[in-house]
């Protein structure tokens, strides 16, 4: 408790403690403006002038003597000054008592994902500049996956832009068929998001496995993605990126739709008038022919169009396009998409897929895909001869035009080229010694989360 100030003398030594909240102000990081803040202690010192006089001096030597401070102190006197008294300080190695408090040695703080109750475990995935990392969490009671970002080495254009909105979009979104976002921490060395965690792989790794996947299992997975899709469609959010890569599998084998990293929010229709997107990002074996030729799109058929791509590669094995060749693909992606003689698959799974890779105009909307025969059916095994007749849609003048322009190479945003952009100085490899916690998000609901999995553009 501080002592009274006695009369005549000057501001005394203070120190207080106050507690004020992190929010992000003005011109705060985007990620600081994406993620909430929480409160923290901060520690003001204020310290003055020793109030003057040689007896004053002595009296505050002493009193420090009496403290706890680590250094001590003890008065003597000069002769030459006619005895008045000196402080000097003591040697603390010649103190018969050891100091109560030795901050010489450094305390083991936990880490900043430790404080938050996470604890680190073995790498499930790495690129260039993030990490995924499964984690033990205390408070979920249940493994969870930790994408950790470095601020040293990711790109401006992903740190500013894309990470920040990833942030926004999946902290409002919650459905069977997406991964749950938990918690999103920021430090002044990285970003870590802390989501379900989808103990399966994903559904490349099972196409690799079985080679291609039969059609009672593709029609049940499928039918999973198209849930996934219409529920962000309907907040206004668009993927932009769906691909087998980002469909994990949790422990029963449920679709999980993942990384929202070039997502997009508020985009829904405004009057009737669907918005446009003139990002071109994404896979270039998934984009669409309006992505590839570089002209505003709707992102919501955009999506779609992906869908299309995955339910041929679930059903085939292979992915519809060979991205090798820029020029070659925009070819293929704007003519009637072919199919293999093997593995078989029925004329009515063909058909749909026909209609899905098709142009703007005639591409099946969300809801004519849910109602679909093929999606409807039940059957166990309903294939057919490849050589069935798939009905096959017009070519329409908006395709006939697209084929006739001399193709222009589009500088699609791909992970491939964020990586590119990569920065990786010296010196800033994965430690986490001297992270100090920025900001830090919660998902809305505290509620436990069902076993799941992790996933890593303008406008």
């Amino acid at each position: 408790m501080p002592s009274k100030k006695h009369a005549g003398e000057s501001n005394a030594n203070t120190v207080g403690a106050t507690t004020t909240s992190t929010a992000a102000p003005a011109g705060a990081t985007p990620i600081a403006a994406a993620v909430a803040a929480e409160p923290t202690t901060v520690v003001q010192t204020t310290i003055a002038a020793t109030p003057a006089g040689p007896m004053a001096a002595a009296a505050a030597a002493v009193g420090a003597a009496h403290s706890k401070n680590v250094v001590h102190t003890h008065v003597e006197k000069d002769p030459a000054r006619n005895g008045t008294p000196i402080v000097v300080p003591k040697d603390p190695s010649k103190s018969p008592t050891k100091d109560p408090v030795d901050t010489s040695k450094s305390v083991n703080r936990p880490t900043v994902l430790e404080s938050h109750g996470y604890t680190l475990g073995r790498a499930i995935g790495s690129g260039s500049y993030a990490t995924v990392k499964v984690a033990q969490s205390t408070r979920h009671q249940m493994e969870v996956a930790v994408k950790i970002v470095s601020k040293f080495q990711a790109p401006a254009d992903y740190l500013k832009k894309f990470l920040p909105r990833e942030i926004e979009v999946v902290k409002g979104l919650r459905h069977p068929n997406l991964i749950r976002f938990l918690q999103a921490i920021e430090t002044t060395h990285r970003v870590y998001i802390i989501m379900e965690y989808a103990e399966n792989g994903s559904l490349l790794d099972i196409i690799r496995r079985d080679a291609y996947i039969d059609e009672p299992r593709g029609r049940h997975w499928f039918r999973q993605l198209i849930d996934s899709v219409d529920y962000c469609h309907e907040r206004g959010v668009v993927h932009r990126d769906i691909k087998c890569e980002n469909l994990l599998m949790d422990s029963n084998y449920n679709i999980k739709l993942s990384d929202f990293g070039f997502a997009r929010g508020h985009m829904r229709p405004k009057n009737g008038v669907a918005p446009l997107s003139e990002t071109f990002c994404g896979s270039y074996a998934y984009a669409s022919p309006e992505i590839l030729r570089g002209v505003p799109y709707q992102p919501q058929l955009s999506d779609i169009w992906s869908m299309g791509v995955v339910l041929y590669a679930i059903v085939y094995g292979r992915l519809p396009f060979d991205d090798s060749n820029y020029n070659n693909l925009l070819k293929q992606v704007q003519n009637k998409v072919t199919f293999p003689k093997e593995p078989r698959v029925s004329a009515a799974c063909k058909s749909l897929i026909t209609r899905i890779l098709a142009p703007v105009r005639s591409r099946l909307r969300m809801n004519a895909i849910r109602n679909d025969p093929w999606i409807l059916s039940s059957s166990s095994d309903n294939r057919q001869s490849t050589h069935d007749h798939v009905t096959s849609q017009p070519e329409t003048r908006e395709r006939a035009a697209s084929e006739s322009s001399q193709p222009k190479t589009v500088p699609l945003v791909t992970k491939e080229a964020l990586k590119a952009q990569v920065i990786k100085p010296p010196g800033h490899d994965a430690t986490f010694d001297g992270e100090e916690p920025l900001q830090t998000h919660r998902s809305p609901s505290n509620a436990s989360v069902h076993n799941a999995g992790p996933s890593p553009k303008k406008k």
